[in-house]
């Protein structure tokens, strides 16, 4: 969300930046307008960085990760595909979806017009609007991965870093739904600077021991968002539940 950068802008006040940033990640994801700020600021701050996957971050979280020099997974550790998902009908639906849609759309009229009829009432829902909305999302996303990846993980142009974003901003090439899971040995194919996090033992039980930690703060608590840093400065962010006002009787 857009204020998360609130949160690294409090943990980071104070630290001493020219060490570097081992940041661990564990997220669904976010909005990539929020993405880009938190990664503009945190390469501002940082001239090496290291995303830690102890589990998943995906979407927003996978393009925070591929903005690092380097990622660190273990067997279990999964990225994602970063297509944005745009507000549709009261739900949210992902931009490559509403591309293809459209596309399946106009094929299957070509084939045979009697079937305009029956996509009229979708493609009226969906608007042309969407589909540039869609269209300009997923440029927008995949510009900004080519962009950190040239700058960073990929600067020393070995591997194509507009080929790499491609591929984790395409469906059907290997990847059919938003929350696929990508994992170590795809990210190391794909010519990523990637390393297992079980090479070193103790720095796997501490990437664990946090992650654990984190999980029963979050089952056990009404926190749904925690930004932390290594000498105890936090920030938080609790779920407050909505409740109805008491009911009042006619007197």
């Amino acid at each position: 969300m857009a204020d998360d950068i609130n949160g690294f802008m409090t943990v980071v006040h104070q630290m001493d930046t020219s060490k570097g940033l081992v940041l661990l990640l564990h997220t669904p994801g976010g909005v990539v307008t929020a993405v880009e700020t938190i990664v503009g600021y945190l390469h501002k701050k940082f001239q090496d960085i290291t995303a830690v996957v102890p589990v998943y971050a995906m979407s927003g979280g996978t393009m925070i990760a591929l903005a690092s020099n380097k990622i660190v997974m273990g067997k279990q550790s999964q990225l994602g595909p970063i297509d944005p998902q745009m507000p549709f009908q009261n739900r949210t639906v992902s931009a490559r979806a509403i591309i293809d849609g459209f596309g399946r759309a106009e094929s299957d009229i070509e084939r045979d017009t009697k079937l305009a009829h029956l996509w009229a009432p979708i493609l009226q829902s969906m608007g042309p609007s969407l589909l540039v909305e869609a269209s300009e999302a997923l440029s927008y996303s995949e510009h900004l991965v080519e962009t950190w990846l040239s700058k960073r993980m990929l600067a020393d142009g070995r591997v194509n870093a507009e080929e790499v974003a491609e591929k984790f901003n395409a469906m059907g090439e290997g990847i059919f739904v938003h929350g696929q899971r990508i994992d170590i040995d795809s990210v190391r194919e794909w010519g990523l600077v990637v390393e297992e996090m079980e090479e070193n033992q103790e720095i796997q039980d501490a990437i664990l021991t946090a992650y654990h930690f984190a999980t029963v703060i979050f089952e056990h608590s009404a926190t749904i968002k925690v930004i932390c840093n290594h000498q105890g400065k936090k920030w938080v962010k609790n779920h407050i539940e909505q409740t109805s006002p008491p009911m009042r009787t006619a007197e």
